[in-house]
Order: structure tokens, then sequence, then C-alpha cells
């Protein structure tokens, strides 16, 4: 008889960020359209101007940007006493700026936060090349299903079998009924920036990236000249 060992290994890696892509809003209001879109766009003009200056796509500091069309719309606003004021006009538009250099993407946003009307960072976007995103997950689940194997040995062990042997691997919850279903592969948690401190020049602080991955292993052991711990074989999840 043969004993049947299902178990779920897991392996978390982390890894400093590579690139900062920085999500800004450039935006006004006022009484009359045609100023509040005029100052977007000069300000954008500006802000265009910044980055073209540092824009290199193969050595940085700035690898690659974009600008979305600038939205207008208009709305009129309520008072505490409950009455509708006059029309206020809006006008924003958006641009990302991915940075290899982290001190260049504080120096840069520091600046434009002082210097430049209507700025404003909604967020980095932390992130890793694609060469290293695909290296870490080939890391990660390979130490996933080593994991796995050596939970199942474990269990083997504890039974007093022998070597166990792998029937099937897969992504965690795609073995079959039972089983907690999880996301496969790897999953990717940013860090947000820490907003500057005391006044002084802003840095932008990036935390690690967390890798992480889990897997579902079958594995079996012959129990045939086993101790009396096998028993007659079975089933055994972990």
């Amino acid at each position: 008889m043969s004993t049947e060992i299902t178990v779920r290994g897991s392996f978390t890696a982390f890894h400093r960020p590579e690139r900062g892509t920085a999500h800004v809003t450039i935006g006004f209001e006022g009484p009359d359209p045609q100023p509040v879109y005029e100052r977007v766009v000069r300000e954008l003009e500006s802000v265009k101007t910044s980055v073209q200056a540092l824009h290199d796509p193969g050595h940085g500091p700035v690898t690659w940007w974009s600008t979305q069309h600038v939205r207008t719309w208009a709305n009129r606003p309520w008072n505490k006493d409950g009455v509708q004021l006059p029309l206020v006009h809006h006008a924003s538009v958006g641009v990302e700026v991915k940075f290899s250099d982290f001190a260049a993407l504080s120096q840069w946003v520091g600046r434009h936060a002082k210097e430049t009307p209507g700025f404003s960072l909604s967020r980095v976007a932390w992130a890793l090349t694609e060469g290293r995103r695909k290296e870490l997950e080939r890391t990660v689940r390979t130490r996933a299903v080593q994991d796995a194997a050596r939970r199942a040995q474990e269990y083997a062990d504890a039974l007093g079998l022998g070597p166990v042997a792998p029937v099937a691997i897969a992504d965690a919850g795609m073995l079959g009924e039972g089983l907690d279903p999880s996301t496969g592969g790897g999953e990717y948690l940013r860090a947000g920036a820490a907003p500057p401190s005391g006044g002084g020049e802003l840095e932008l602080l990036p935390e690690d990236i967390e890798v992480t991955t889990s897997v579902d292993a079958r594995f079996v052991v012959d129990a045939v000249g086993a101790g009396s711990a096998a028993g007659s074989g079975g089933s055994t999840t972990g």
C-alpha cells in the first residue's frame, strides 16, 4: 500500500524597487473656462520641458513618461446656507513619469511642488524591471516547490515512512476540492511615498517589493516494509 501526502508550499522574496513612477496632476479652477484651461496648458508645458531634459530610456534618470488629455468640466457648488453658487470651471491633466534614480525623482517632485502652481503628486508606483521581476518569479516558484517537498517529507518521516515521490504540482488551490483556493504566481506589494518631514526637502522612501507565491503538491510514499506507524496506507494533507 502507498500513502498519499498533499501539502502547500510557499516562499517570499524581497527586492528593492528599481523604478518609481510619479503619478502627477496639474489642475486649476476659476469663474471663466478659457483662463483655467490656458493655465493648465502653460504649466503642463513647463513640466514637460523639465521631463524632456531628464529623459533617457537607456540610462535615465527618466526612462519613460506620458501625459493625458486635458480634462475640463464645470459645476455649481452650494454654500453652507443651501444656496447654489455660480459656475466654477475646472481643468486638469495627468502626467506619469518613470524614474530609475530615486534621488532625481524626489528632487523633481520637490521642485515642482514648490515652483509649479496646480502641481500635486497623487502617488508613486514602485516597481521592478521586467527582467528582475521574471527572475524573482522563477526564484520564488522554485523555492515554494522545494518547501512543499520538505513539508511532505517531514510528514512521511513523522509516520515512519520512506522517501516521498511527487505525483502532482499546481498553483495553490488547483489540485482539487477541499483545498483553500488562493492566487497562484507572484504577488507584488508596493510601498507608498513618505511625506516630507519638518518642512525640509522632499524625500521619497520606497520599501522593498514583496514577491510571494504558493503551490500545492501531491506526493506518495510506498508503505511496504515501513514500521507499524505507517499503518495500512492512507492520506495526509498539510
